[in-house]
């Protein structure tokens, strides 16, 4: 591995995924607000069925985390957004757009939930934390290319605003330190075989993330 931070390896070792995650056609319609109503409908549909996992990912965090001080901050996210914020959010807007929060799950869905449980059940804090390093952190991409103004609409604007500004930015560099600390503590000999472990479950999450995109705006790949 290069002299580059192990976030930025892991991330570019994902290309040409990544810039397809944060740059995705559904994604920028979303910060232009001009998505169609039923694609959002359906991307929202299938995004809060992450609710449960994702909380309960955050909760895994807090008790894998190997210092206090990494456990505070997953804690505070854990209180102040992924239970509150975001699913006040998702009741308003499905119900803007007359949707429901118990759609069935999609086949990408039902494999993100999968890979999310698979990394909680196992403990293994560098891997929650790459899981939740790709969630986080490629919505700040795509939201960040936002510009002003924002959509009119709060279903739209509101998104956007979740996933972007000071607070937002701070806990992905939060998650990215994290990976870069944990990442630097591997051995430089024999430390290949962990450092593919986890570049394998971060890959696999932007891969589902670009699959994610595709199935909000009913395409295949």
């Amino acid at each position: 591995m290069s002299e580059r931070s192990f976030s930025e390896w892991l991330r570019s070792e994902c290309e040409p995924d990544w810039t397809a995650v944060v740059t995705h056609p559904f994604a920028m319609a979303i910060t232009t607000g001009t998505v169609a109503d039923e694609d959002m409908r359906r991307y929202l549909e299938q995004d809060f069925q992450f609710v449960d996992s994702f909380t309960a990912l955050l909760g895994a965090a807090v008790a894998a985390a190997d210092t206090f001080e990494a456990r505070v901050p997953y804690g505070t996210f854990l209180g102040q957004v992924a239970t509150t914020e975001e699913k006040t959010y998702f009741h308003r807007a499905l119900a803007e757009l007359g949707g429901r929060t118990d759609a069935p799950t999609e086949p990408v869905t039902a494999a993100f939930l999968q890979l999310m449980d698979d990394v909680r059940a196992s403990q293994d804090y560098l891997l929650i934390a790459a899981v939740l390093c790709v969630a986080e952190w490629c919505y700040l991409g795509w939201a960040s290319r936002a510009t002003e103004p924002l959509p009119e609409n709060f279903v739209h604007r509101e998104w956007i605003d979740l996933h972007e500004g000071a607070d937002f930015r701070a806990w992905v560099a939060f998650l990215r330190g994290e990976l870069d600390r944990l990442g630097a503590a591997l051995p430089a000999e024999g430390g290949d075989e962990r450092r593919q472990q986890v570049l394998g479950v971060f890959r696999r999450a932007v891969e589902l993330e670009r699959a994610f995109f595709d199935m909000a705006a009913g395409q295949t790949r």
